[in-house]
Order: C-alpha cells, then structure tokens, then sequence
C-alpha cells in the first residue's frame, strides 16, 4: 500500500509573507498613506460619535428627524443608482460600438461630473427647474429634483466601469450568435450582458455611494424640507449650525456603515457573477 506523501506544512507567520514588486517599503508607504487620508479621519470621526456612549450614539442615530433623512436619501439614492445602470450602459454601448459626429465631445463631456464643483450644478439646475423655469418644468424642493441633481453628478461611475469592459468583448461571438438566428435582445441578454455584469454592478455600486453622501448638488434645488428632501447630508449640516457635532458625528458614521457595507456587498456580487462567467466559458 503505496503511502501518501506527507503534506508540506505551512511555515510559521506565512501570512505575512510579502510578494510582489514594490516590497514591503512601498506596501509600508501604501499603508502609511492610506492611513493618513483615510483611516485616522475616520477613527476621529468614530471615537466623536461616541463621546455620549452607546446610548446618546443610538439616540442621536434613531432620531425621527435622522431616520426620515436616511430615508429620503436611500431612497433617492437607490432610484438614481437604477437609473445610472440603464442609462449609464446604454451611453457605454453608443460610445464604444457607434460612430457620429461629436462623438469624442460626448466622450469628453461624461466626466465633466468629475470636473465640476457640485454647487455649480445645483445653481445650473435651479435656474432651470427652479420656480422662474424657462421651459416650465418645476423640480425645486422635490424629489425628483434631487433625482436628476445626483443623477448628474453621478454619471460617469457607471459609463467608465462599462465601456472599457465593452471594448474588450469578443464580437466573434455576438455574430456566431447572430448567424445562428438569435435576436439582438437574445444575444445582448445572454452573451454580452453576463460578461459586463460586474462592470455594471459595480459602477452602480459607486453611484449609489456617491449619491447617499451628496451635498452640493442638493443644497440649493432639494430645498432641505424635513422628511420630504432633506437629504442626510444637510441634515447633518444642521446639527452642526444647532451645536450638535456629537449628533452630527453619529448621523455621519450610521451613513458611512451603509455606504461600506453597500459597496462590500456589491463588490462580492460583482466578483461571485465574474467566477461564474469565468466557470462557464
């Protein structure tokens, strides 16, 4: 009887082992920074929400006035996160498979969002959905005004994860597809879509924490009414104005959980849907 051979043990401390190019002064240095940009803000910002305890931290989170503006800001944040996965692929699809005139001032005008500070858009939008309208449309202090004032701003996330996914699709396969009877639906819904399901969820993803933690597109149009259009950005502000920081900190770190445990989960999908695309092929 032919003995296994004995299993390789794994040495002491293996996981901290560092591979790679950079070395562990550059993972050192990666760490550093992020820990000043990121970490050290946030634990500031943790250890202020606290200074009440559990309790003035619960109370402050669980206030009716708290509660409605996490409300009205999932909500729209959600609405404006399903719009941007429509549209934003849809955009990604002209761009990458269509030729028109104007095409690369489209392509430049995407990231504008980026480029532009968010005042300028609320004060844009105000002037044109606000009460004196030029074309009669009045958005101001509505929700669907804040709908369209952080679909604008978070435009780009889900066009740039799709389209450099797009480029890189076979098309050999969407015409093997094609050339075998099936619809253009049929193909785009079994063969491209599978591939760009991650790219998608991912940028929508983004939008949605772009949207949940959004102020200055809001400010002017979204009107700051209590349990209507208040998002949970001015509402914090407000806590601020009334000498509320510990409140304000609270409210602050409740929608930072929500923003991190969305993108956590969003990322897992996106990597599960990946495996599973990659299993398939």
């Amino acid at each position: 009887m032919d003995k296994k051979p004995p299993t390789p043990r794994r040495p002491r401390w293996s996981w901290l082992r560092v591979t790679g190019s950079v070395g562990p002064f550059g993972i050192g240095v990666a760490v550093l920074w992020l820990s000043v940009i990121v970490l050290l803000p946030l634990a500031a910002l943790t250890v202020s929400s606290f200074e009440d305890g559990w309790s003035g931290f619960w109370d402050a989170v669980t206030a009716p006035s708290a509660l409605d503006s996490l409300k009205v800001t999932i909500g729209v944040s959600v609405i404006v996160a399903v719009i941007n996965v429509v549209m934003g692929t849809l955009i990604a699809w002209v761009l990458v498979r269509d030729e028109f005139p104007g095409k690369n001032i489209v392509n430049a005008l995407i990231d504008l969002p980026f480029a532009l500070p968010t005042i300028v858009a609320s004060i844009v939008l105000l002037s044109l959905y606000g009460p004196n309208s030029p074309v009669d449309i009045h958005l101001n202090a509505t929700q669907p005004g804040l709908v369209v004032a952080l679909a604008f701003v978070t435009l780009p996330f889900v066009v740039r994860s799709v389209q450099p996914v797009l480029i890189e699709v076979d098309k050999e396969v969407e015409q093997a597809s094609l050339s075998l009877g099936a619809s253009n639906w049929i193909t785009f819904r079994r063969i491209v879509l599978p591939t760009l399901a991650p790219a998608i969820i991912s940028g929508g993803g983004l939008a949605f924490a772009r949207a949940i933690g959004e102020y200055g597109s809001v400010v002017l149009i979204g009107g700051n009414i209590p349990r209507e259009t208040q998002m949970t950005s001015q509402y914090i502000q407000q806590q601020i104005e009334v000498d509320r920081p510990v409140n304000a900190a609270a409210v602050s770190v409740a929608l930072l959980v929500i923003s991190f445990v969305s993108l956590l989960v969003l990322r897992m999908l996106a990597e599960r849907t990946s495996r599973k695309e990659e299993a398939a092929r």
